[in-house]
């Protein structure tokens, strides 16, 4: 109990830093709709393929580019980290009664919660502009769940990195690294049956693509089997992230 009011008493104050900032608001809002925007009218007749589920590009694509968001949203918020080191914020944190697991395991919260706001703007704007979700009130859960565990997740990851290496432009740089090659190995944007034989084989073992086939299953309304094998890769994947960020905020503290 201790653990969790401690933990939820740190996330509080990382996303009560984040909703003060006006422009932190206005991009999370914004550039998902821009996103949906552009990337829908681009791509719309590519559902002539075959391969997609469904005629309506916007159907395919709103749960891809909710776990778009996830990713990008996630990926830098080592970030937060950092700033907290070089402001003596941690320090003073690492010496109040709060649980060490926490301290840690609140910047990791900060980014998966963050992303559903993202996610949420996305698949709203989605149905707006035309997407059935057959899944229902589930489907849309289920999407907001896959991006909050790709979200922890990578925030894990982007957390780790920041304590190694200390320094913001070096966690963008391999960040960004990661995460571009990342995003177009997956189905987010293309059906698998379109996909060059060597990238569909790459997508199999993506932690985006797990996170895009769940979150695409349960916007389809698909039958709960399909939703197994992503659910469960993804749930094993955030878990070894969040284990790499505490061991690693276990080496910084013994280094301090």
């Amino acid at each position: 109990m201790t653990f969790l009011r401690d933990l939820s008493t740190l996330t509080g104050r990382l996303l009560l830093r984040n909703f003060r900032m006006p422009a932190f608001l206005v991009i999370s809002i914004v550039q998902p709709i821009i996103w949906l925007l552009l990337f829908g009218q681009l791509f719309s007749g590519v559902t002539r393929l075959a391969g997609f589920g469904t005629d309506n590009y916007m159907e395919f694509l709103a749960p891809g580019l909710a776990i778009m968001s996830a990713l990008f949203g996630s990926a830098y918020s080592g970030m937060a980290l950092l700033m907290d080191h070089d402001r003596a914020i941690l320090d003073r944190l690492l010496v109040t009664p709060a649980s060490r697991g926490a301290v840690i395991g609140a910047y990791v919260a900060q980014s998966g919660l963050t992303v559903i706001v993202q996610a949420s703007v996305i698949l709203v704007v989605g149905m707006l502009l035309g997407a059935d979700i057959g899944g229902g009130v589930a489907g849309f859960l289920v999407v907001l769940v896959a991006g909050s565990l790709l979200g922890a997740g990578f925030g894990a990851l982007s957390n780790a990195l920041a304590l190694h290496v200390m320094r913001h432009d070096a966690i963008i740089a391999i960040m960004n690294f990661i995460i571009l090659p990342l995003t177009f190995l997956s189905s987010m944007m293309m059906a698998p049956s379109g996909m060059p034989d060597w990238i569909r084989f790459a997508a199999g073992f993506n932690p985006v693509n797990w996170a895009v086939e769940l979150a695409r299953a349960a916007f389809f309304g698909s039958a709960p089997g399909a939703l197994l094998v992503p659910a469960a890769a993804l749930v094993l994947f955030t878990l070894v992230c969040v284990l790499i960020a505490v061991r690693s905020f276990q080496r910084f503290m013994a280094k301090a």
